[in-house]
C-alpha cells in the first residue's frame, strides 16, 4: 500500500512539473502577454474608455479608402476637360489691349480646356477653369482682364467636348471603352452599360482611376451612398474586383484560416462569427487577441496614438463592456485574431490525468 501511495505522489509530482507543457492547439493568454521583452509591443484592453481613441490610429493602409466627392447639384453646368470655350470681351475704352480703334468687342480664338483643366488666352495668360460653372469662369476672366483695362466686360459660352471617352477594364459582363454624352454619366451608369457586375465576385470593389490617382469604394456603397456615385470624366478608368482584403484566424479555432472581408467593415464579434464562434470547451473569452503592426510613421508618444509598431488588442467578452466594445472595435486588413487557450482545460487535463493515476495506484495496491 505505502508503495502506491508513493508512486501516486511521483505521478503527482511529474504532472505537476509538466502542467505547462502539455500539448495544447493554442497558447494560454498569459504566456503571449507575459514575453521576455515586453517592451517589444503595447497591450491595449478594449474597453469603451479607450474605444474610441484607438478607432482613430489608422493611419493611411488602414484608413477609410479615398474616394473624390462630387455633387450632382449643377453638373451639367460644369466646365471640363476637353469643352471648348468662346470668349468675348468687351471693351470701348481708347486705346484698349483687347479691341482695335473702332471695335467695341473682340472673340478670341476657341480655346480648348487641357485635360491639367487649363485655359490660355491672350494678354490674360493660363487660367484653372475645369470644375466651375460658366458664370465663374466669366468671373475669373473678367478679374483678371480687368488689371489691365478697367473697364471691361466679359462674355462666356461653353461647348462641351466630342468623345469624352471613359473605360471599364474589368469585373463587368461586357468590359471596353464607352463615350459620354451626358454630363450626369456616373460610376453605375457606367457599370449598367457594361452588363453589370460579373457574378461570384466576392464584396465587389470599384476602382477609379482619375489623372495619376487611384480610388476605391465598394459597390455596396455606391449604392446605398447616392453621393458617392460620381460623375465620370474624360479618360477615368473603372475597374471592379474581389475585395482582396483579409485577416488571420489562430489558436483555438475549428481551424487557422486566412478569411477575406464580406463586408467593408468588420467588426471583432463580426470576425468572431466568421471563425465560427468560441469554442466552448477550448477558447478563453476572456482572452480574444487582436495582433496589429503599426508603421513607424504612426507612432506616437502623447496618447494620440499608438506607442509600438507591435500592438495587441485584448477583448473580454465575459463583461457587457467588452462585448459591447468588441462589436464596434473594427478588424483592420492583415491583422491576427488570436483565441487564447482556456486555462480551464489545462486544469481539466490536468485533473484527468490524477484520476486515472489514482486508480492505477490503487490497482497497484
Amino acid at each position: 500500500m505505502r508503495n502506491s501511495f508513493g508512486a501516486l505522489r511521483a505521478v503527482v509530482l511529474l504532472l505537476s512539473l509538466a502542467a505547462c507543457s502539455l500539448p495544447r492547439g493554442a497558447a494560454l493568454q498569459s504566456e503571449i502577454l507575459s514575453a521576455e521583452a515586453p517592451e517589444d509591443f503595447a497591450v491595449y484592453p478594449i474597453t469603451k474608455d479607450n474605444l474610441s481613441s484607438i478607432q482613430q490610429w489608422y493611419s493611411a493602409p488602414f484608413a477609410a479608402r479615398d474616394w473624390p466627392r462630387h455633387s450632382h447639384a449643377g453638373a451639367g453646368d460644369v466646365v471640363r476637360a476637353g469643352d471648348a470655350l468662346a470668349v468675348t470681351i468687351w471693351d470701348s475704352s481708347e486705346n484698349s489691349l483687347f479691341t482695335a480703334p473702332g471695335q467695341r468687342f473682340v472673340t478670341l480664338p476657341e480655346s480648348v480646356v487641357s485635360q491639367s483643366g487649363n485655359i490660355n488666352l491672350p494678354y490674360i495668360g493660363t487660367l484653372k477653369v475645369s470644375g466651375l460653372s460658366p458664370q465663374s469662369v466669366r468671373r475669373r476672366i473678367e478679374e483678371r482682364a480687368t488689371a489691365s483695362a478697367a473697364s471691361v466686360q466679359v462674355q462666356v459660352e461653353v461647348t462641351k467636348g466630342h468623345g469624352q471617352n471613359v473605360d471599364i477594364v474589368g469585373g463587368v459582363k461586357n468590359p471596353g471603352a464607352f463615350a459620354i454624352e451626358d454630363p450626369h454619366f456616373t460610376v453605375l451608369n457606367l457599370i449598367s452599360l457594361g452588363g453589370g457586375v460579373t457574378t461570384g465576385l466576392r464584396n465587389p470593389q470599384v476602382a477609379l482611376l482619375r489623372q495619376g490617382k487611384r480610388y476605391v469604394r465598394s459597390l455596396d456603397t455606391l449604392y446605398e451612398t447616392p453621393s458617392a456615385d460620381t460623375v465620370l470624366q474624360r479618360f477615368d478608368k473603372v475597374i471592379v474586383t474581389e475585395d482582396d482584403r483579409y485577416f488571420r484566424a489562430l489558436g483555438a479555432t475549428d481551424g487557422d484560416a486566412l478569411l477575406y472581408f464580406q463586408e467593408e467593415q468588420v467588426t471583432a464579434l463580426d470576425a468572431l462569427a466568421m471563425i465560427g464562434g468560441l469554442s466552448d470547451t477550448r477558447a478563453d473569452p476572456k482572452g480574444i487577441l487582436i495582433l496589429r503592426h503599426y508603421p513607424q510613421s504612426q507612432l506616437r508618444s502623447d496618447g494620440k496614438g499608438p506607442t509600438h509598431e507591435r500592438a495587441i488588442f485584448v477583448i473580454d467578452l465575459t463583461s457587457a463592456d467588452g462585448a459591447f466594445s468588441a462589436a464596434e472595435f473594427q478588424i483592420q486588413p492583415k491583422d491576427t485574431v488570436l483565441l487564447t487557450e482556456s486555462p480551464v482545460l489545462v486544469a481539466n487535463t490536468i485533473f484527468g490525468l490524477l484520476v486515472n493515476a489514482a486508480g492505477l495506484a490503487s490497482l497497484g495496491g
